[in-house]
């Protein structure tokens, strides 16, 4: 059976498992660990991407995302990729790091943000690589001793999260160290991992009764959500697929969206590769960078190397691009087939 395609739009929540190839380590000490963190928090901040939980384990991943300005694929590739580079070079190995492809699940968020961020960071305790909560509140190489305040990872989303048990960090901390203590005893969770009809709607026995009573659901192993979920996120994918494919077929890419800008805006294509500040040419270029990163799918690094800037700045230029005034406008007029 082919494989589906991954489901992604700005905003989407995505559970990240990532293993090791037959189940072999994809770290190997803490220089290995400390690499992938680094390279991790990189491709956070210059995406834009939220993060708000992650685990290393021995030889699997998990992780708890948000898209940002780029595409999930994309950064996830560069983190692997990147990673199984220097992993083989520091090892002295060759061949494939990573088990196929990653797995990734959409998400409902409501529901299921607070279960996943509890269910990923109790990984190490349910694995036996810490003893207690007190040894997991100091384990550098989980999500969850940054959200306790032992340790420091500006790129970890931790406000959002504790924002949801309170105003104040404090209180907010400690009820969540308490909600996350109340997961122990709940064992592994195969409901929590991955898609599906079954698991969203709760198991065969809540299934049946839905369906004796008449109730129609439906579910994709892409989608960890409520059947009116899935049913959006299965409509919005296809518009955005459809969209996305008219642009491609009229031949729009970057180059030709350059152009288009800078006529737009009435400067010379040249200027929105500089460094200067004249605000026709500033407001031109977040324009131009939003256009392409959300719109046209360009990566972020794509996009740097053509105006020759950094990807961070491209990311910030895209984010600042969203907010412009009568953006669906022009954005209309630019990207016209």
């Amino acid at each position: 059976m082919p494989r589906q395609a991954r489901i992604d739009a700005p905003g989407a929540l995505h559970h990240i498992i990532v293993r090791g190839i037959e189940g072999n380590a994809i770290f190997r000490d803490a220089q290995d660990r400390d690499n992938f963190i680094e390279r991790l928090g990189t491709l956070i901040t210059e995406s834009s991407t939220a993060c708000y939980a992650w685990t290393l384990m021995n030889n699997h991943v998990h992780l708890l995302l948000k898209t940002g300005l780029t595409p999930i694929a994309t950064v996830m590739r560069r983190l692997l990729t990147g990673h199984a580079v220097q992993f083989n070079l520091r090892h002295k190995r060759h061949g494939h790091l990573f088990q196929n492809r990653y797995k990734s699940f959409l998400c409902e968020a409501d529901p299921y943000l607070l279960e996943l961020v509890r269910y990923i960071h109790l990984n190490p305790l349910r694995a036996g690589v810490v003893k207690d909560l007190k040894a997991l509140d100091e384990y550098r190489y989980c999500g969850h001793s940054v959200i306790m305040g032992k340790t420091k990872h500006k790129w970890q989303n931790t406000e959002a999260v504790l924002r949801l048990f309170g105003k104040k960090y404090g209180p907010a901390r400690s009820a969540y160290a308490e909600f996350v203590s109340k997961g122990v005893s709940m064992g592994r969770r195969p409901d929590l991992v991955g898609g599906g009809l079954l698991r969203s709607i709760g198991g065969w026995a809540v299934l049946k009764d839905l369906r004796d009573s008449g109730i129609r659901v439906k579910g994709d192993e892409r989608i960890l959500g409520s059947s009116d979920f899935v049913e959006r996120v299965l409509k919005k994918a296809n518009e955005q697929l459809d969209r996305k494919s008219r642009i491609r077929a009229a031949g729009v890419d970057l180059s030709q969206l350059v152009e288009r800008v800078a006529a737009f805006y009435n400067v010379a294509p040249e200027e929105l590769k500089t460094a200067g500040k004249e605000r026709t040419i500033t407001t031109a270029r977040r324009m131009l960078c939003y256009l392409a990163v959300r719109k046209l799918m360009v990566s972020c690094t794509e996009v740097a190397r053509h105006l020759n800037i950094s990807p961070t700045a491209v990311s910030r230029a895209a984010k600042i691009g969203r907010s412009l005034p009568d953006r669906n406008r022009i954005q209309e007029k630019l990207l016209k087939f």
